[in-house]
């Protein structure tokens, strides 16, 4: 179930690519929605604002960890590209002893350091101990979710993304099946669905790692293969770290904009965590063009074929364009149809703050395509550094509109601080790539000129 993303036409690879990406994510997104539905429904609009405002929190760690797992396994996709199977395993060996060393830590800190931040973040008294608990066991399961997202990236590293998709939608029906008894016949509230999450979590993730045993020889390692070899560590934290700082300072940005959201009340809260849920399913194709970006563009950099990177790029922002525009006329007819779907009380109210804010930030989806196309793109490619500083742009510019929405106490601003970080990082990234780009031809044609003379002579 290998695919080789250096021969072939690049529409074609990455819509046969993309596609059990998409649904993989789509049905993670369902199973967070059925998270958030059955709370709403059964427990009240209090919890529901509870999971909701620890959206940001938990985005800001396990995207810190993603960002680390998946910067781990692009050198393990050039590799893969390159045809080089023994420093492919090297580097798999390497990114599992670096993954352990994530968990421990990240758990440590984020359990110790979780109601100070949250207090930070003015989160309302009357929801504070439900979003506690509730944040608390997902940072307990941060083990879980690094195992499965560390593997999956190794399988995508190679061009399998279907079993990473069967994976996900066993773990969504055990996490749709597991909220509903733990939360209406366990009783056990906003904790009940932590604890489906993480348990579903380790289940892709066991199930997983029992596939490649099993199935996929090219992946096994060897104890020679698990060492912190220093150029190959390099390599990985060079990206690694600017991917999950990346992350960070995304999450950064949007926990400012929850801390903002928390000063308007939990009804408002529980109305952005709606709006959030809904753009968050319709806005997975995007992400999933970014892993597959990821993929496609680090592969091609193993042999080192710009002019293909340059192909797939092009392909994969029309790809997305179509998509923003399509998909926000939708969500727009159907919203008020979606969220009776969450909670069974002031539907109107929070109907009308939910479309508030897609009105505003579907605008913007077609930069936000972007930002994924283009940072993973540069990502594949083997650089850090500016796909960071996109997230620093993000930052900054959802910072300064999250901080006059305060200021104003105004839901609108709250709104616009995404669409804002959304079109500054999409033109920052654009300009970036290109920036890049000619510095990677600049680069080959030296290259191959000092072939040329060193076989000439």
């Amino acid at each position: 179930m290998e695919l080789d993303m250096t021969k072939g036409s690049p529409s074609k690879l990455i819509t046969k690519f993309i596609i059990p990406i998409i649904i993989g994510n789509i049905f993670q997104q369902l199973y967070s929605m059925v998270d958030t539905i059955i709370v709403g429904r059964f427990v009240g609009v209090d919890a529901l604002a509870a999971v909701g405002a620890t959206g940001s929190v938990s985005f800001l760690i396990l995207g810190f960890t993603q960002g680390l797992t998946t910067g781990f396994t692009v050198l393990t996709a050039q590799r893969f590209g390159a045809r080089d199977r023994e420093g492919m395993r090297k580097s798999i060996g390497s990114a599992a002893i670096l993954s352990v060393i994530v968990t421990i830590v990240m758990t440590a800190v984020s359990m110790a350091s979780m109601d100070s931040l949250l207090r930070v973040m003015n989160t309302p008294e009357d929801i504070f101990d439900m979003t506690k608990e509730y944040i608390m066991i997902i940072c307990a399961g941060i083990a879980c979710n690094v195992l499965y997202n560390l593997l999956s990236s190794i399988l995508r590293a190679i061009g399998n993304s279907v079993v990473p998709l069967v994976l996900l939608v066993i773990a969504s029906v055990t996490n749709i099946v597991l909220d509903y008894v733990l939360i209406v016949y366990g009783h056990m509230g906003v904790g009940g669905a932590a604890y489906a999450t993480i348990i579903s979590q380790g289940l892709s993730g066991v199930l997983c790692l029992i596939y490649i045993i099993k199935s996929v020889p090219a992946l096994h390692i060897r104890p020679e293969h698990c060492r912190l070899e220093s150029q190959c560590v390099k390599n990985q934290l060079t990206v690694g770290i600017p991917m999950a700082l990346q992350f960070s300072i995304t999450a950064i940005g949007t926990i400012l904009v929850q801390a903002a959201l928390n000063l308007l009340g939990s009804t408002v809260v529980a109305s952005y965590s709606v709006s959030c849920k809904v753009e968050q399913l319709v806005t997975q194709p995007f992400a999933a063009m970014g892993v597959t970006m990821a993929t496609y563009c680090a592969q091609n950099r193993g042999i080192n074929d710009l002019d293909r990177i340059r192909k797939g790029v092009k392909a994969a922002n029309i790809m997305s364009g179509v998509y923003a525009v399509l998909v926000y006329g939708l969500v727009y007819i159907a919203l008020p149809y979606i969220v009776p779907l969450f909670i069974s009380e002031q539907i109107e109210m929070v109907c009308g703050y939910a479309r508030t804010y897609i009105t505003i930030c579907g605008m913007f989806f077609i930069p936000l395509g972007m930002i994924f196309i283009f940072r993973n793109a540069l990502q594949g490619c083997g650089f850090g550094f500016m796909p960071m500083m996109g997230g620093v742009v993000e930052l900054l510019s959802r910072g300064i509109v999250a901080f006059a929405a305060a200021y104003l106490m105004s839901y609108v601003g709250v709104c616009f601080a995404n669409a804002s970080a959304w079109l500054t990082a999409g033109i920052f990234l654009w300009i970036a790539y290109h920036f890049l780009m000619k510095k990677m031809v600049r680069e080959k044609k030296v290259h191959e000129e000092r072939m040329l003379a060193e076989a000439m002579q």
